[in-house]
């Protein structure tokens, strides 16, 4: 009988594989046994809604807004269930600071879509751009633009010929507190700058005896948008900020530990350089410590430190990301940097006048590289399992990888100019816009006691044959070779079964009443048990096959 039942999982499995082989949008590939199982968050570019989608394509939770908005660009899940987000207006026409990756408001809504909480900037002399960054004491870091008119560029050291629009927006951090709407921080560009083509303007000097600071002539075609920061990060052990900024191709850390007053300046703060860069790489010859020859990086996206969900024994674990956009002709690269940290004067090293690493600590392609290409957008996370899920926005394409660069989760982003498509349909460059994807863990905070049950999908016509065929096996599969240790268990239980398709896992006391619940793949679900009362449990999975535990 097992026979029967391996062989027929084997020709329904098999008959999913070439199915999906089918699929030009939404899931294109999964290996269950293989992916990190989570919810997926998307933001999609050119239409209003959050989607939280499972590892099968499906939605499993939205929230919806008005149409006369767009992504402005990223959203964050909180442990509490309620999301931040970024939006801005349609419509921009009439809009005094507008480029690429424009924003307007934060929002703070809740798991049902109230709005709690909102925050805008967007006027004629500032606007909020691309991304934020919710900080454990509740706070939010975002990003600005700040409009310098062509006399204060000028003053500030600018090279006239560079002013082709009469007008710059650097970039600058601000700290918003939602609980009284206060700016309680912040951080410019333009208080770190140094020039050398000008004796009698400010920020005068020679540009490669000053790395913490940006030469305000390093240009590549006069835009007034001249930095572009695109992500920043916290790093809360060390209280720094992370910053990209591909129009220069670099990276920045910054001082959090400062006051405004010495973020200002460049005395105060832990490192003691005030608000001057602690560190910087990517593209040295920004600072005149190398040539064209040593930039690294290009056109690069959402850098950050590796910390979320993952924990010491990761092997990147503490390293900074970067989906490098352009690192070849027709190719992105993800790659992770160990920045040359010197914990005893709070400082990062510089060799030479270059900050070190000098290269990669690890480069990652996809095993089709030239299927991995996006010269703008783009994502990467690294996953607890090791693996890593990589989003290259500009063809809406996100992907799974392993670390021996097997491919075991794909999407497409099923829209095209922000309108659901029918499965089949062809999508090309631009036409499906996704910012970044994050997955989050199936016993995520937010995720306790709330309705995950798939909802349908984004796309219209949807093809379920994959997991729809993978899924019911799990009927076939009576005999789940379900294994619980420790026996007796104190603080940490593993639980493992045959079969890497999703199984429901649901646990009761001795009399009967259910304790937990969680739906898992991958074969193997740990469980902390600290809290747990003294006395014995039940482990039932798939409904079908049971193990006694005692805990201690």
């Amino acid at each position: 009988m097992k026979k029967q039942q391996l062989f027929l999982l084997t020709l329904l499995l098999c008959a999913a594989l070439q199915l999906s082989a089918q699929n030009t949008v939404g899931l294109l590939s999964y290996e269950p046994s293989l992916t990190y199982d989570g919810y997926n968050l998307i933001y999609p570019h050119n239409q209003p809604n959050v989607y939280l989608l499972d590892n099968c394509g499906e939605i499993v939770h939205v929230w919806e807004d008005s149409t006369q908005y767009r992504p402005g660009n990223t959203a964050y899940l909180l442990g509490d269930g309620r999301i931040i987000k970024t939006k801005r207006p349609a419509s921009v026409a009439n809009d005094a600071i507008w480029a690429g990756g424009g924003g307007a408001t934060v929002e703070i809504r809740d798991w049902d879509n109230n709005l709690e909480w909102s925050f805008t900037i967007n006027n004629d002399t500032a606007r909020l751009h691309h991304d934020i960054e919710p900080l454990p004491n509740g706070n939010i870091l975002m990003i600005v633009w700040e409009l310098k008119t062509a006399e204060e560029a000028i003053q500030a050291g600018r090279d006239p010929n560079s002013m082709d629009n009469d007008e710059l927006w650097p970039d600058y951090v601000i700290e918003v507190n939602p609980s009284t709407d206060e700016i309680v921080w912040e951080w410019h560009f333009w208080d770190h700058l140094i020039q050398d083509i000008d004796p009698s303007k400010d920020n005068y000097g020679v540009v490669a005896d000053e790395p913490g600071r940006l030469d305000i002539n390093f240009d590549d075609d006069g835009h007034p948008d001249w930095l572009h920061c695109n992500s920043i990060d916290y790093n809360p052990e060390m209280k720094q900020i992370l910053l990209s900024t591909p129009f220069l191709s670099e990276i920045y850390i910054i001082d959090h530990t400062t006051s405004t007053e010495q973020a200002a300046g460049n005395i105060g703060g832990l490192g003691g350089n005030g608000g001057d860069f602690m560190f910087r790489w990517g593209n040295p010859q920004v600072y005149r410590a190398g040539s064209q020859e040593d930039q690294v990086l290009f056109n690069n996206h959402d850098a950050h430190w590796v910390l979320d969900f993952v924990d010491e024994m990761h092997p990147q674990f503490g390293k900074i990301a970067v989906f490098n956009n352009q690192a070849g002709p027709d190719f992105s690269t993800v790659n992770t940097i160990n920045p040359s940290w010197d914990m005893y004067s709070w400082n990062y090293l510089l060799f030479d006048g270059q900050f070190g690493p000098g290269a990669f600590d690890l480069t990652i392609t996809h095993p089709d590289p030239t299927a991995l290409y996006s010269t703008g957008l783009s994502s990467v996370q690294f996953l607890p399992n090791n693996n890593v899920l990589i989003c290259s926005g500009r063809f809406g394409y996100s992907v799974e990888l392993t670390p021996d660069n097997q491919v075991v989760w794909e999407y497409k982003t099923p829209l095209e100019g922000g309108q659901a498509v029918a499965q089949g349909t062809e999508l090309s460059i631009n036409n499906n816009l996704t910012f970044r994807i994050d997955r989050y863990p199936t016993d995520y905070s937010a995720f306790e006691s709330r309705d995950l049950d798939p909802q349908g999908w984004i796309e219209l016509e949807p093809d379920s044959t994959f997991c729809g065929l993978i899924l019911p096996t799990t009927d076939l599969m009576k005999d789940y070779s379900l294994n619980v240790y420790p026996n007796p268990a104190t603080n940490m239980l593993t639980i493992e079964w045959q079969g890497g398709v999703y199984v429901n896992i649901e646990i009761f006391d001795i009399l009967g009443r259910r304790v937990d619940y969680f739906r898992a793949t991958g074969g193997r679900k740990y469980l902390d048990i600290s809290n747990w009362r003294e006395g014995v449990y039940v482990v039932q999975i798939g409904g079908v096959q049971s193990r006694k535990i005692i805990v201690k």
